[in-house]
């Protein structure tokens, strides 16, 4: 009999590149046209602003998810050989290790060394670094993947302010950009929880709540320093 599950765990990595790009374009350069706005500046200043936004914006996502998770890569590529030297010099303390961690789980002593004993003879460093380390193929980081993601959804979420400075008259931009802005960011959350598999509501409050706050503030600093004040 076949079974398939609709386990979404596989998606954690691109999922939370993807999602942290679009609510940092769609927060960030909001927030920038809004303060530009808001101290006086004129409708070229305010889409120049935000153009500039999501160019660097962009570049700074990519950059920084590749360091962060190169980063990580480099560690778990370390943990590996550190392993793999382990198993090589002292095979039966990693035996040993490695049963310990199943009895920990709810196995007796002598399954748990059955099993230990199963998964090195199939692939002892692939078993030591699934359990002992929590390293997977799933979870295994992907600075390429992750930059890529990330840098993307961010021009994706950061064009959406824009077309609204596009469409919508200088007099009624701050509180139809704003409006906009919400709206983007509860689709976000909805599709981000529905792709997760997890709580649309949540995710909807959580990512409008901080767009809104930065919204506030950015709109409140320009205001408090605007060219017309």
């Amino acid at each position: 009999m076949s079974h398939s599950e609709g386990h979404r765990t596989h998606r954690t990595g691109w999922l939370r590149a993807a999602v942290l790009g679009a609510n940092d374009g769609i927060v960030s350069t909001a927030s920038l046209v809004l303060g530009v706005a808001a101290s006086g500046a004129s409708t070229q200043a305010v889409l120049i602003a935000g153009v500039a936004g999501l160019v660097a914006g962009a570049m700074s996502m990519a950059a920084g998810e590749y360091v962060s998770v190169s980063t990580q890569a480099d560690t778990e590529r370390a943990d590996l050989a550190r392993e793999s030297e382990e198993l090589a010099s002292n095979p039966s303390y990693e035996h040993e290790e490695l049963t310990l961690i199943y009895i920990e789980r709810g196995l007796d002593r002598s399954l748990a060394s059955s099993v230990a004993t199963q998964l090195m003879a199939h692939d002892a460093l692939g078993a030591h670094a699934r359990d002992e380390l929590g390293i997977s193929e799933v979870l295994t980081a992907k600075p390429v993947q992750a930059a890529l993601a990330s840098a993307a959804t961010f021009a994706v979420g950061a064009a959406l302010p824009l077309l609204v400075v596009l469409m919508i008259p200088s007099a009624a931009l701050m509180l139809s950009l704003a409006g906009a802005t919400l709206l983007f960011l509860a689709l976000l959350g909805f599709l981000a929880a529905y792709a997760g598999g997890a709580p649309v509501l949540p995710s909807i409050l959580r990512v409008s709540f901080w767009g809104a706050l930065a919204m506030g503030l950015t709109t409140a600093v320009g205001t408090l320093f605007g060219v017309s004040g």
